[in-house]
């Protein structure tokens, strides 16, 4: 009992030493010399079971989601990676499609431009031979007129004549009329 008494008083001294006369705490508990140690010693705990909650748990589960998060970034940019190489042989096929479209419309245009031309050059063809059968029709029908008008300009020129000595009083042979006639009309 005599050590009960004894950390009695002790600690009566102690809270004493921190305590004015009327019972109130002198400045901040916290800085009483009397009750540092203790503090340390509590503090020192409290620090210990931070630590060891940090390191078995906490930190742990950060550690696995940083992984996890920087697992799932690099996947995304290998994924990132693999679409636009994807992309981009879409576009290449894109652009050979589109050369290619081009070439087969110029080549398309092309063919029909000769067959247009081709036509064309038939129905040329077709338009001169039409043309040049008119045209010899037209020559054999002015000959034919040409060779109508100098019978008829005989005639005219045989009935003028025979009009001209019956109205002068004489009376014209009609063979030598004609012979008249057909001399001056050949030159």
């Amino acid at each position: 009992m005599a050590s009960d008494t004894h950390s009695a008083e002790h600690a009566a001294e102690t809270v004493s030493s921190c305590v004015d006369s009327y019972g109130s705490a002198i400045g901040m508990p916290q800085l009483c010399g009397d009750w540092i140690s203790n503090q340390v010693v509590w503090l020192v705990i409290a620090l210990l079971v931070i630590f060891f909650v940090l390191s078995r748990i906490a930190l742990p589960r950060i550690a696995s989601v940083l992984a996890e998060r920087q697992g799932t970034i690099t996947n995304d940019i290998a994924a990132a990676e693999e679409l636009k190489r994807k992309a981009q042989d879409a576009e290449a096929a894109y652009e050979k499609a589109l050369a290619d479209a081009k070439a087969q419309a110029q080549s398309i245009a092309q063919k029909a431009r000769d067959e247009i031309k081709a036509d064309l050059d038939a129905a040329m063809a077709k338009a001169d031979e039409e043309i040049s059968a008119k045209a010899a029709e037209s020559e054999k029908a002015i000959s034919e007129i040409r060779a109508s008008a100098m019978e008829n300009v005989e005639t005219v020129a045989k009935d003028t004549a025979d009009a001209i000595v019956t109205a002068l009083g004489g009376k014209a042979d009609a063979g030598a009329l004609a012979a008249a006639v057909s001399n001056r009309v050949k030159g």
